[in-house]
Formats: C-alpha cells, structure tokens, sequence
C-alpha cells in the first residue's frame, strides 16, 4: 500500500464538504482530478470508501473510520511541518553545552539567556565540569558545543581558539587603580594570589616576574581565580585574572587593568568532530563568538559586564 499526502488530503476535504464540486474548488483542483485521485485511494486501500449513486458520493461506515485515521497522520504531518519551520529559523530543539568553571556561573548563563529570549521552544541542558571533562563530554559526540581551555588537538574534537590576556585585579583603594596598565615591577613584593604550579599562567607570571627582576610574593595558591578575587576585594592582595571570571565579578571592590606583558588566558569553543552540528548549535555557536570577541574589546574597567 502505498497512500499519499494529496490523497489523504483529499479524502478528508470531499468528507468534509460532501461533494466532489465543492471539494475541488476548497482544493483548487479540477473535478476530474479530485474523483481520478479518491478511485486511485479506493484502489490502494483495495475497498470502496463511497457509494456512488446518481453523481452522488455517499460515505460507506469504512470512509468514517479511515477518516479518523487521515486527519491523525494530516494533523501529524502539519505539526512536524510546523516544527521542522521552527528549527529552521531556531525556535525549536535542544542544545547540550558543557562549560568549565569559570564559565559556568555567570558568563555563560548570560551568554544562553541572551540566545534563548524568544526562543520558548528551545531546550538547553548546561553541565558545568572541568577542562578535561568538557573535552572528553564533546569529544564523546553527544553534546552540542563545549567551552574550556584550550586543549591540545584532539581527532574527536574542533576548536575555535581565543587568547584572552589576563586582567590585573587589585583592591579598589589601591594606590596601583590610578594608573591605565600595571606591570611586573609595580607589584614587586606585592601579596599575590595565583593558580597552582602546573597551571599556564602561573608558569607565564613566574616568568614575566623573573625577566622584570621583580620579587612574586606569592602568598595564595589556588585552583581557580573565582576565589582570588573574594581575597582581592578583602584587601589581601592582588591577581592577574582570566577575563571569563573579571566578567563574572561585579563588585565595586574590585577593579581591574591590563597587565604588560600579556599573560594569556586560552579558551576554546569544542565542537564535536564527528556530528554535523544543528543550525541551533551553529546559531549558539555564533552568540558565543560574540561573547568572547568582545572580551577582548571591552576596557579593563568595565570586566563585569563585558557579556551584557
């Protein structure tokens, strides 16, 4: 058996309106064509669906109970339509991202919320893990967009890089505010707080330090700059912070300025390298960009609402 669109859709409008003449003008078809198409559904379905009597159709109990059954597929058919629209322009389906700390309470929450404002048939699921857990969740093909670290390359996994140079964040009564860009010697001696030794910037301040001939008073280690900056604004001391978590930092205690030389804070929009992506992801993906272009754009002052 082998049924159509335009068969199914025909059957249900002779039903409705009674009549072959009527059916083809709501149709838009020829009389001919609307009764050539109701025989070639009677033949398909293998028995009659109407009484033919003096030019008349009159339904047979099997056309009520088929007519259920076409407008369930009809009402189907149209709803898929409805949907499949609503993925084409993004308004329906699901995105699974995976994000590593410093992204996961502020930046890229705002960065979703601004994607997802009008868009009420979207889903979004947002797993906060680390570094190398976002790479193996994206490299394991089942979400959509990850953002972590810049990670070393990886067959599974496309990257789309972004060399962020760290902020300089000190207390906001700092005699070091009033200037426009803070380097190694104006924060010799000073109370530091950093990342641990493995970490890239850790490893890049030490150096910067050493080539200025500037005493790193380290005195925090630590796993992420979220808890620097609560330290910073206690008058404790000072850090040089990735801009993803400057961005998350709002408080008037705090202020921040750019560093010479750059220490550089990677990050990575992931992909996965064996799915195409769905235009919902490609449309997220587009927001994120944005997002961390203007990082890059906005002044030192002004971290706190970077991804407004």
């Amino acid at each position: 058996m082998n049924l159509s669109f335009r068969q199914l859709q025909t059957f249900r409008e002779v039903m409705r309106t009674g009549s072959i003449s009527e059916a083809s003008r709501n149709l838009g078809r020829t009389q001919p064509a609307v009764s050539t198409m109701i025989a070639g559904l009677e033949r398909e379905l293998r028995y009659p669906l109407f009484l033919r009597e003096h030019g008349r159709l009159t339904p047979r109990p099997e056309a009520h109970y088929f007519l259920e059954e076409a407008e369930a597929v009809l009402d189907r058919l149209a709803q898929s339509a409805r949907v499949m629209d609503e993925i084409g322009k993004l308004d329906h389906g699901r995105l699974r991202i995976a994000c590593h700390p410093a992204a996961s309470g502020f930046f890229m929450p705002r960065v979703l919320a601004g994607f997802l404002e009008g868009r009420p048939g979207v889903e979004a699921a947002l797993m906060m893990r680390s570094s190398a857990v976002v790479e193996d969740l994206v490299a394991s093909q089942e979400y959509d967009i990850g953002l972590a670290e810049t990670p070393a390359p990886r067959a599974s996994i496309r990257t789309e890089d972004f060399a962020l140079p760290c902020l300089l964040a000190m207390p906001a009564g700092s005699p070091l505010a009033s200037r426009d860009r803070i380097g190694p010697a104006d924060l010799d001696g000073h109370p530091m707080a950093t990342l641990f030794d493995a970490h890239h910037t850790w490893q890049a301040t030490r150096a910067a330090f050493d080539q200025a001939g500037a005493r790193l008073n380290r005195r925090f280690v630590l796993q992420t700059f979220l808890p620097a900056l609560e330290l910073v604004a206690a008058g404790l001391c000072c850090t040089l912070c990735d801009r993803i978590t400057a961005a998350s930092h709002a408080g008037a205690r705090v202020v921040f300025r750019p560093f010479a030389p750059d220490i550089i804070s990677s990050v990575s929009i992931l992909t996965p390298a064996h799915r195409p992506p769905s235009l919902l992801a490609q449309g997220f993906r587009g927001n994120l960009r944005q997002a961390l272009t203007r990082l890059n754009l906005e002044p030192a002052q002004n971290a706190a609402t970077t991804d407004r």
